[in-house]
């Protein structure tokens, strides 16, 4: 054991530790109240620049950085953070309706995120069942049409009747279409893409041999989970991550990237728009 001095010195540091979180948090607070007036009057400057421009048809977003945000703000329960990210998706939606985007798909889960810790992973399975319960009772009179992508099936019972109902509920709406990605992966998608269209075949008699041949590009895109949707134009992936880690693989071919440090439960409309206008100053060759 160390004499006294020496304890004193470690319950200071202690102390000094219990405190930063708060003084910082506190901090970026009275900042971002200070800056509020400023940050307004630039994203109105900027909204407008970016309508004088062709906005994409369709966004995709890589929803990413909960855990790395709750874990800065000193939230400790397991779904803080996801439950913010939820919550920005309302925010997502009414920035893509004001510049007239058509589509937006979000990948809230990754089929591979089904690994993480018993705890965790309820948390979230949680927020996505109660996130789409509300979306269904909002859209339900509105126009948003929302599906969901990925494999349903592996997916726990209450979260599969949250799909099921927020699906049936939007199905007619001809507004904003938003997809939402769901125990989704690139990988899974391709396989399930070429299942579908080989079962097809030999549904209607193609004698295997002769399969091969009639396996294209364009008779595969007819199985994948957003046939006859555009691809995006533009994907973006918050959390400073520089990789799409298997997100729409077969769609991203030809979009546009945009990374960006922030999390996405900070993620503000004047970042969505800088990328927009990342977006509106490059010139798309489309692999030419």
């Amino acid at each position: 054991m160390g004499n006294r001095a020496e304890r004193s010195a470690d319950v200071a540091v202690f102390g000094r530790r219990l405190l930063v979180r708060p003084v910082a948090r506190a901090g970026r607070i009275a900042r971002a109240l200070l800056l509020a007036p400023v940050y307004g009057l630039y994203t109105r400057r900027l909204r407008r620049d970016v309508l004088r421009h062709p906005t994409p048809r369709h966004v995709a977003v890589i929803l990413d950085g909960n855990r790395r945000w709750a874990s800065l703000s000193g939230l400790r329960e397991p779904g803080a953070g996801h439950r913010a990210g939820a919550d920005k998706l309302d925010e997502l939606i009414d920035w893509c309706a004001r510049l007239r985007i058509e589509q937006v798909t979000v990948w809230a889960l990754a089929g591979e995120n089904r690994a993480r810790t018993g705890e965790e992973l309820a948390a979230l399975l949680a927020v996505i069942a109660d996130k789409l319960d509300l979306l269904a009772a909002l859209h339900a009179e509105q126009s948003v049409r929302i599906r969901v992508l990925g494999r349903h099936g592996e997916l726990p019972d209450r979260l599969q009747r949250s799909i099921e109902a927020v699906e049936r509920v939007t199905t007619e709406n001809e507004g904003l279409r938003l997809n939402i990605a769901i125990g989704y992966s690139g990988r899974d998608e391709v396989i399930d893409a070429v299942r579908a269209l080989v079962r097809g075949l030999a549904e209607s008699g193609y004698p295997s041999i002769e399969m091969a041949d009639v396996i294209t590009a364009d008779a595969l895109e007819q199985h994948l989970y957003t046939a006859g949707e555009p691809d995006p134009d533009l994907i973006i992936r918050t959390s400073g991550e520089q990789r799409l880690s298997g997100f729409l693989p077969w769609q991203g071919t030809h979009s546009e990237l945009y990374f960006t440090d922030v999390f996405w439960p900070a993620f503000r409309e004047l970042d969505f728009l800088r990328a927009m206008r990342s977006f509106q100053q490059r010139e798309r060759r489309f692999g030419r």
